[in-house]
């Protein structure tokens, strides 16, 4: 197991591997004997392989939940719902400002300049983009769309969400961790019965 020490040690530091993210590492973990070799290395550790329905990106998920366990996952998955609609509403808001058919996916390159343009051309965008990068999970203080929407996306780079292939170059690449989002907001509204926004655009989110 020590070939794949590196890439456990991402998956265990609570990192989300992707053909964007960490193309070689995801590669490897599209063979599924390696998958199985990593599977077994983490048992005894109660941890387990998860990925998305579509299987474009992968994380590490538990094997038995005891209640301890449950516990600690009721307090980070409180702590993910307060993030929630500030991504749905971002992702709403690229979709928008780009004129796209659908929201964003796995791959699709957003140039910060043409953000910039598109929503500083548009009054009710521009105000709705400067409320959501005053939420407290962007926290921008910035008065200036510039930097509103250069806070907003290096916090979206930081929590995974974006690659930013170049750090000299103002573009940035949609991870798979989008995805992994879009299904746990599925499972929001399957499994927990709590109440979403009837609107076309959250529609084609689900």
């Amino acid at each position: 197991m020590i070939q794949h020490g590196p890439l456990i040690e991402k998956l265990l530091a609570g990192q989300f591997i992707c053909a964007v993210s960490e193309p070689a590492y995801f590669q490897r973990l599209n063979e599924q004997q390696v998958r199985s070799d990593i599977d077994e290395y983490l048992k005894p550790l109660n941890r387990r392989l998860a990925t998305t329905e579509d299987s474009d990106v992968y994380f590490l998920g538990w094997c038995e939940l005891t209640t301890e366990l449950r516990e600690q996952l009721k307090q980070q998955f409180i702590t993910t719902l307060s993030s929630l609609l500030p991504l749905l509403d971002w992702m709403q808001l690229v979709q928008e400002a780009l004129g796209r058919d659908a929201t964003v996916s796995p791959g699709d390159t957003i140039k910060l300049h043409e953000f910039v343009q598109k929503t500083e051309d548009h009054e009710g965008l521009r105000q709705r983009f400067s409320q959501l990068a005053s939420d407290r999970f962007f926290n921008s203080h910035a008065e200036a769309l510039d930097a509103q929407v250069k806070t907003v996306f290096r916090r979206l780079k930081e929590h995974g969400y974006l690659e930013q292939p170049h750090s000299d170059r103002q573009y940035y690449l949609v991870t798979g961790k989008v995805n992994y989002l879009i299904e746990l907001l599925r499972f929001i509204r399957d499994e927990e019965n709590l109440p979403v926004e009837d609107s076309t655009t959250q529609e084609e989110l689900w």
